[in-house]
């Protein structure tokens, strides 16, 4: 994490925790762990698809906070750096996602 900014810190933890909340989702439906991003993700779009209570943005979420994960871990140079309206946005939308998550479990279960 060195040389890591606290916007880009805070754009990774966001997508994180948006991450592992689907992945406990996922879980509680399947009994069974995706651990690819990308098999995360399209999981949780398959099984959340069709529910009124997840708006576009937050069926986006996912793939949106990745692009940050990926600018924290793997970008250098001009195009690296996560602005503060764009960390504070991330963390918003994670609280709400991991809230709505939080909700949809709790119904399911």
């Amino acid at each position: 994490m060195l040389g890591v900014s606290l916007n880009e810190a805070a754009g990774r933890t966001a997508y994180l925790a948006g991450f592992h909340a689907a992945q406990a989702l996922i879980f509680e439906r399947h009994d069974r762990v995706f651990k690819k991003h990308s098999s995360v993700q399209g999981e949780f779009a398959r099984l959340v698809k069709d529910d009124p209570r997840f708006d576009l943005d937050l069926r986006a979420f996912l793939g949106r906070a990745y692009n940050l994960k990926a600018i924290a871990d793997y970008e250098t140079g001009a195009g690296s750096h996560i602005s503060n309206e764009h960390a504070a946005e991330a963390v918003a939308d994670a609280v709400r996602f991991v809230g709505m998550l939080s909700v949809f479990v709790s119904e399911s279960g």
